[in-house]
């Protein structure tokens, strides 16, 4: 037995580089499932006492990687407002030049303060939609001004918040929200220029026809609406987030395809088609009446139906039928595949094999005459906006939050956990909500990245790295070794993730520091700034795969446009850590 922990001892520095090994190949080659990876290895690593019962407990506890996951949580709230949705339709002008400066200037601004991916997800309807430009030729910009920005403060992106994390756990100082700032600003100048002038390599790409399998929806113009005298593009409505406005009906006559410049009068039916969970985005225009409005029944218990053969319904419409009364049930939307449903949403003609989506009352399922006239397919869960004060705590909760952290009033973990309470207690935030959006695939990756960098300390593997260091003393100076750590971090962002690459490289780096005596700050700078530099691979970080398929994208497209933002990125960086903190 005692023989036996001698070998594991003196082996236990190798096994533990052999595992960092096998993640990083594991990593490559199951790059959609990195949670299953560090899962594994974390497994490993406790299995085998590479790592104690504490250090397991203390890696999923870790004060730095909590903050992300509240910032993250907190930034829900967020998305159910009108805020993004009010910028995204800012952005979008006639000129392409002018369009592709503000949604740059925008998204780089709100990605340094908030999760950009989020930023991402809400800019990218309004974008595909927009009448004036290709997605093809925004979509893309977006996705790099949101990784750009988001080097600028420590709550940017999710990478700044894992390397804190890791240096807390080093019992080092906690980073600072503006220690990145000085070398992002640069960054997004210089590599933003560039990007400006490559425009002209992307690609020039039409967005695919609306299916006619989408759902139809009905919504009315009431007298005294603000929408009244002011175009569709004004009031926002061309770009909403996968609700297309296809026609409007007026005075019997339909008008399709519907101008930007069409201006609303009242009465108006204006005929949506797209994801029906989207359906509670028209509740943030005044005035605007879904189907279901008319009849008294709120759109968060929906059920989606199907009408059966011989169904009471068969040849008729919904107002000559009597829907509400016979089955206390009003119609949202409806489908009917292969064909384009049109006209007024009551006064269609119903067939066997329709598809209706029925915002129900509380007498619905008591009805014995549903299984006679539908088959129950499911419940749908509509997106939840916040309207009123809610909408206001949200954000200026967020932001003061935020702002309390950077002017280091309050800790940035102490203002988030505030909020979550906040918005908890009030409802802008449910626990349904929270548990669905959680991001435990983070949570796995970081905790378990952590314990890697444990079990390096444990063993003394990084006692190896000082040995070749010392045997190549000529070649390792302090410069070499930032650029080394900057570049590997880079390549391992491009091959797996960009949180992997941080959470992997930080001991390096950590060591390598230590080793050269070079100055640990700027050591932990170039893993930060190294794993955001995701522009050559779409599948290297979550907005360049959101935008990948949206915008048609090919490999080839990411290439000839990111690989010299990559390189002047990495250019930018390491001469920017060097002038501003040394080596």
């Amino acid at each position: 037995m005692i023989t036996e922990r001698i070998m594991l001892a003196t082996f236990s520095p190798y096994i533990v580089l052999a595992l960092f090994i096998a993640t990083i190949v594991g990593l490559i080659k199951y790059q959609s499932k990195p949670e299953r990876v560090f899962g594994l290895l974390l497994l490993v690593l406790y299995l085998t006492n590479l790592v104690t019962t504490s250090q397991v407990i203390n890696s999923f506890a870790n004060q730095g990687l909590l903050t992300l996951m509240l910032l993250m949580i907190c930034s829900l709230a967020l998305e159910k407002t009108k805020l993004l949705r009010r910028i995204a339709n800012f952005i979008i002008k006639p000129s392409y030049h002018l369009t592709w400066l503000r949604l740059f200037s925008l998204t780089a601004i709100s990605s340094a303060i908030l999760n950009n991916t989020a930023v991402v997800s809400t800019m990218i309807a309004p974008i595909r939609n927009n009448p004036h430009h290709s997605a093809s030729r925004l979509l893309l910009p977006l996705s790099y001004a949101a990784i750009l920005g988001g080097t600028l403060t420590l709550v940017g992106t999710s990478t700044n918040l894992i390397v804190n994390s890791m240096v807390l756990e080093a019992n080092l100082p906690s980073l600072r929200f503006f220690d990145f700032t000085l070398v992002g600003l640069i960054v997004v100048m210089g590599c933003g220029l560039l990007l400006f002038l490559l425009s002209g390599l992307l690609p020039n790409r039409g967005k695919d026809s609306l299916s006619a399998a989408s759902y139809f929806l009905d919504a009315k113009v009431e007298r005294g609406s603000n929408l009244i005298g002011r175009t569709i593009e004004a009031n926002g409505l061309r770009n909403l987030e996968s609700l297309f406005l296809v026609e409007i009906l007026r005075e019997g006559r339909l008008i399709s395809p519907v101008s930007p410049q069409e201006v609303i009068k009242p009465d108006d039916r204006l005929m949506f088609s797209g994801d029906i969970k989207k359906v509670t985005l028209l509740n943030q225009f005044d005035g605007l009446n879904l189907f279901a409005h008319q009849n008294g029944l709120p759109l968060d218990n929906l059920i989606e139906v199907v009408i059966r053969p011989g169904s009471m319904l068969s040849g008729r419409t919904l107002k000559r039928a009597g829907f509400r009364a016979l089955f206390d049930a009003a119609v949202v939307a409806m489908k009917r595949d292969g064909e384009q449903v049109s006209g007024k949403l009551g006064e269609m003609v119903l067939s066997p094999g329709d598809y209706l989506i029925l915002a129900v009352g509380e007498d619905f399922k008591a009805r014995r005459n549903l299984n006679k006239n539908f088959f129950m397919l499911s419940g749908i869960e509509t997106e939840h906006q916040l309207q009123g004060s809610k909408e206001g705590l949200s954000i200026f909760g967020f932001f003061g939050a935020v702002v309390l952290a950077a002017l280091e009033v309050v800790p940035l973990f102490q203002s988030m956990l505030v909020l979550l309470g906040v918005l908890l207690l009030t409802g802008c935030l449910t626990t349904n909500e929270i548990l669905q959006r959680l991001p435990i695939q983070i949570w796995v990756i970081i905790s378990s990245a952590l314990l890697l960098s444990q079990a390096l300390i444990n063993t003394n593997a990084l006692l190896i790295l000082d040995t070749v260091i010392s045997n190549n003393q000529e070649f390792f100076t302090p410069f070499v070794g930032l650029v080394i750590v900057y570049v590997l971090t880079w390549l391992l962002t491009e091959l797996v993730t960009n949180n992997a690459a941080a959470a992997l490289i930080f001991p390096i780096a950590h060591g390598l520091a230590i080793g050269l005596d070079g100055n640990l700050h700027s050591y932990i700078l170039a893993v930060a700034f190294g794993a955001s530099a995701s522009f050559i691979s779409p599948y290297s970080y979550q907005t360049n795969l959101m935008v990948h398929n949206v915008g048609r994208y090919k490999i080839i497209d990411f290439v000839k446009v990111g690989a010299p933002i990559g390189l002047l990125y990495g250019i930018l960086v390491v001469s920017a850590i060097t002038l501003i903190y040394g080596v």
